[in-house]
C-alpha cells in the first residue's frame, strides 16, 4: 500500500499539521522523512501528526518519527500525535515511545 502525506502550516496555531494516509514502512518512510524535514527547514515549530488515516507503521517508520522528534527538540518544539488507531497506539505503548512523544486521545 502507498502513503499519501498532506502537510499544511496553521498560521493561527503556529504548527505544522501532518496527515499521513496509508502505511509508513520501509518503502514509504524516506518520503515521509524528506517531506517533514523540508517543512521544518521552512519553519521550525511544533509538529502535529494526525493518525486518523494512518493504517500501519513499522520500525522504519518509528525510526523516522524518532529522528524527526530529535530535530524538532533542537529548536525546543514538540511532536504531538493525535487520533492514533488502537494498533498503532499499542505499538507506541509496547516500545515505550508513548513516554517520548506527546500523544493526545
Amino acid at each position: 500500500m502507498a502513503l499519501n502525506i498532506n502537510i499544511n502550516y496553521d498560521n493561527e496555531r503556529n504548527i505544522w499539521i501532518v496527515k499521513p494516509a496509508g502505511e509508513v514502512d520501509i518503502y514509504t518512510s524516506p518520503n515521509l522523512k524528506e517531506k517533514l524535514l523540508k517543512s521544518l527547514k521552512e519553519k521550525e515549530t511544533d509538529l502535529l501528526i494526525d493518525g486518523e488515516k494512518l493504517d500501519y507503521i513499522d520500525s522504519t517508520g518509528l525510526g523516522v518519527l524518532i529522528s524527526i522528534l530529535k530535530k524538532v527538540k533542537e529548536s525546543k518544539n514538540d511532536v504531538i500525535l493525535i487520533n492514533l488507531k488502537s494498533n498503532i497506539r499499542k505499538l507506541f505503548d509496547i516500545t515505550g515511545l508513548d513516554k517520548v512523544f506527546i500523544i493526545k486521545e
